[in-house]
């Protein structure tokens, strides 16, 4: 049985149905010499990009993708333009084969897949031309397919397993809409955008902070889950709280904490949260009836410390959504792949390098100042004399070099296929070569 599924004689998945099993049969079945001239061509085009020149698989993989260019720039667009017809010029020799998903592929194995893995990986430029089409899986294709899983926002592992076969699998045809679709969104937002601002990307669950055209700061950041989305909007980072309180929304009121309260009536307590009527007087817990929705006309407000929700730091901006961004006492979370875990509002890893950044230019505050004050769990705030544009985007395509492209799974479900969205399965907990999320049971936003 392992045998037949390593030759694609197993069931088929959605995602090669729609990719084609004539295409990818042709392309896995030897002597089929017109499908091999087609992909013989196809490694030889120009058009493939030259990112193997001086390939070497010690420092090839995320090295060769990262870049200090901002998502939101003129040359992204210039680039995604480019790579739309190089994608195009690869759909005309008949797209890439489909890798069969059977089980791992890892360095030192030795796999028929692992052939065919070599096509798909040379004809999307991971891989370089003189690494050859053997059935090995040597340091030529583990750095391909770190590079691969790098411009898919997956772990770089060099671990084939599900979800990198998710991506391998997704037809050329369909990242050309993918990349269409995102490259309109990119030209909406080409002009200026101010000598500094800020980006929040939630497919990709990252920010950036730009200065004078150039990425500062990268942060890995927490969004919304599918069914509290984080929102698209422009707006201007006005004012910081550090050590601030967290006022629960309605919605998390009801959904989350009510539905706590019932299980453990000592949770307000041990979170340190408040209940306060709306002339400021404060309800004792046990004064509600948590079988109804009483508590929603009540305010939830938690101290500062280290229960509070929100942690150090929160970064606020007006706008109609009540979102912003802040800090999190669950760290923990930033090590996931899907971190699609809030309700809607933005954690941010390493947040105060990103708010001594925003204040620098506010007399006293450096970052002494602002740790000795988090230190001290006393609430303060910094209003930004200059206040600093920020964007929130929904990209799952772009590309700073066109040889790069960077595509991430569409988790909202706006792109238009299906394939596009692969976190459709249960989340689980990341083991190598597993990168799928176990849900968090934090409620904060």
């Amino acid at each position: 049985m392992q045998n037949e599924k390593r030759h694609g004689i197993h069931r088929l998945s959605r995602r090669q149905f729609f990719a084609g099993a004539a295409i990818a049969g042709a392309a896995l079945v030897p002597g089929v010499a017109a499908a091999q001239e087609a992909l013989d061509d196809l490694l030889q085009a120009p058009r493939r990009g030259n990112w193997d020149d001086d390939f070497d698989t010690r420092s090839s993989g995320v090295a060769q993708v990262a870049s200090s260019q901002p998502i939101f720039s003129q040359n992204t667009v210039t680039s995604l333009s480019q790579a739309i017809e190089n994608y195009r010029a690869i759909a005309a020799n008949g797209g890439w084969p489909n890798v069969p998903e059977g089980g791992k592929l890892k360095l030192g194995m030795q796999d028929p897949a692992v052939g065919v893995l070599r096509q798909r990986l040379a004809v999307s430029g991971d891989l370089p031309r003189s690494a050859g089409m053997s059935e090995a899986f040597d340091s030529y294709v583990d750095a391909a397919v770190k590079r691969f899983q790098t411009r898919h926002g997956l772990p770089a592992d060099g671990v084939v397993a599900e979800m990198t076969y998710k991506a391998l699998n997704v037809p050329v045809d369909v990242r050309i809409g993918q990349m269409q679709t995102n490259l309109v969104r990119l030209q909406s937002m080409n002009g200026f955008l101010g000598q500094r601002f800020v980006m929040v990307n939630a497919p990709a669950a990252a920010l950036e902070a730009v200065e004078n055209g150039r990425v500062v700061q990268r942060h890995i950041a927490i969004v919304g889950k599918i069914d509290r989305q984080t929102p698209i909007l422009n707006s201007k980072i006005t004012n910081l709280n550090l050590n601030p309180y967290w006022h629960a929304p309605a919605s998390i009121v009801e959904k989350d904490i009510i539905p706590l309260m019932r299980k453990d009536p000592t949770y307000l307590a041990r979170n340190e949260i408040k209940i306060f009527a709306g002339n400021g007087q404060e309800i004792p817990p046990e004064s509600i009836d948590w079988n109804t929705n009483e508590a929603v006309k009540y305010l939830f407000r938690q101290e500062p410390g280290k229960n509070n929700a929100m942690a150090s730091v929160k970064i606020n901006f007006p706008n109609q959504f009540n979102t912003y961004m802040h800090d999190t006492p669950q760290q923990s979370l930033f090590s996931k792949l899907m971190r699609f875990d809030s309700s809607g509002c933005v954690r941010v890893q390493n947040v105060r390098d990103l708010v001594v950044w925003l204040a620098r230019d506010e007399p006293g505050w450096d970052r002494q100042h602002i740790e000795r004050v988090i230190a001290a769990r006393t609430r303060e705030d910094i209003n930004l004399t200059n206040p600093v544009p920020v964007y929130f985007t929904y990209l799952t395509a772009w590309a700073t070099d066109p040889n790069a492209v960077q595509f991430r799974d569409d988790i909202y479900h706006r792109d238009g296929s299906e394939l596009l969205a692969m976190n459709d399965s249960a989340p689980r907990a990341y083991q190598p070569g597993e990168q799928v999320q176990t849900q968090a049971s934090d409620m904060a936003n």
